[in-house]
């Protein structure tokens, strides 16, 4: 009777922040990097027992906008690869994705969850190894999940989440963890072959026993990057929308329906892969974006400048349309950055930085067209705006607080966004 209560309450609270607070779609906010820097913060989610049978404490990553003052911001919860053997919360393939979602105005949650196969590396793991170590992430991945609604209800929302918005992405081991929270949601669907009744770390059902139960582990939509489905007939409709990346010259993750080989030596079991996971999504008519990366390898992100601006740009669209309500737009379109949209940045200075509130926008290349000045705070609303023909320099006095604001200047069909600092 105490849940059922807790999850009343729970759901009460989600109501009133939403009739009190929603969440600020003005401006360049979750377009763009609006914000310069993130601070991060390492804490325990959870714990559970491992493969190894030791105690394992569970700890994210909390990448958050340095100077943001929203007070409802959508979540992202991160997993990283390493074939359910290894990887890391601040490895390669998830940091500079953390990083980067958080500056756009994102909380960003990179998790470490248990890593480790039974019988890894002798005699060798079997489908039961593999399968019993993708339960354990998933346990551990709701975990997470769970944890931030709990803080929501226990602890005065020290993150400012909008619960609402939470979203679940994962690279490689961590795109199966995104694709298994979402579609893994019976617990007929368990694989019998799974000890998940007596083997420590295994137990508890749909949900696990890795923390902060109670509390729902939904999310709002799921991001796999190279990560694999057990089986896609457990799409159903109805069930969450999906952003899916991934190569089709994949040798570690198969790209359709395939037995996946873990390190090319260990044959596992067979596993549905992006190409197959977006077959049955439009089956079912569940919304989804695929993007194939042609002729690629596994994670080509980690290794190609282009291909993680391919990466952040396509998750930038796809939840912009779930947070923000832009219309869904699953193509490649301009690269993310507010410094990055076109080449005005040096005919277009903006003097002093940083200053007190008044400063100078220079407009004479504009060549007399029309344009628009507008100064943007941290939180995505426009404070200030000017219009008219930029053949001189604009000279800006507002009474604005000390932060970090953004200057958009349109002119001549280009746009140019700068970055200044109120003192």
């Amino acid at each position: 009777m105490k849940k059922i209560y807790l999850t009343l309450f729970v759901a009460l609270l989600a109501l009133t922040q939403s009739l009190h607070a929603q969440i600020n779609c003005n401006g360049l906010r979750y377009h763009d990097f609006v914000f310069q820097d993130s601070s991060v913060t390492n804490i325990v989610y959870g714990s559970n027992v491992a493969a190894n049978g030791n105690n394992f404490s569970l700890k994210m990553d909390i990448w958050m906008p340095k100077g943001d003052v929203e007070q409802l911001r959508p979540l992202i919860i991160l997993a990283h690869g390493g074939n359910f053997l290894g990887g890391s919360k601040s490895g390669p393939d998830v940091l500079q994705l953390s990083k980067d979602l958080s500056k756009m105005g994102y909380v960003v949650a990179s998790i470490d969850y248990r890593v480790g196969m039974t019988n890894f590396p002798f005699p060798g793991p079997d489908s039961t190894d593999a399968t019993e170590a993708v339960i354990r992430g998933l346990h551990d991945a709701r975990a997470a999940v769970r944890f931030f609604r709990k803080n929501v209800a226990t602890s005065n929302n020290q993150y400012r989440i909008d619960t609402s918005n939470i979203y679940f992405a994962g690279v490689s081991a961590g795109g199966f963890m995104a694709l298994h929270l979402a579609y893994l949601d019976n617990i007929s669907e368990f694989p019998t072959w799974a000890d998940t009744t007596n083997q420590p770390g295994l137990t508890g059902g749909l949900e696990g026993n890795s923390g902060n139960p109670g509390y729902s582990s939904n999310v709002k939509a799921v991001i796999n990057i190279c990560g694999a489905l057990g089986d896609s007939a457990w799409i159903q409709a109805g069930d969450e929308p999906a952003l899916l990346l991934h190569g089709d010259a994949d040798g570690t993750v198969p790209y359709g329906s395939a037995q996946i080989v873990l390190l090319g030596v260990y044959p596992l079991l067979q596993v549905d892969g992006s190409f197959s996971v977006n077959h049955r999504l439009d089956q079912m008519g569940v919304t989804n974006c695929f993007e194939t990366h042609e002729g690629q390898d596994h994670v080509p992100h980690m290794n190609d400048p282009a291909y993680y601006d391919t990466t952040i740009v396509l998750m930038r669209n796809f939840l912009v349309h779930y947070v923000c309500g832009d219309p869904l737009n699953c193509n490649y379109t301009t690269a993310v950055g507010i410094d990055e949209n076109h080449a005005l940045g040096s005919v277009l200075p903006v003097f002093p930085n940083p200053n007190n509130g008044n400063f100078t926008v220079d407009l004479s290349r504009l060549a007399g067209s029309d344009f628009t000045v507008d100064v943007i705070d941290a939180r995505g609303a426009v404070v200030a705006s000017y219009t008219g023909l930029g053949n001189e320099q604009l000279m800006i006095q507002e009474n604005l607080n000390a932060g970090m604001y953004i200057v958009r200047v349109k002119g001549n069909d280009l746009q140019y966004i700068r970055k200044i600092v109120i003192q």
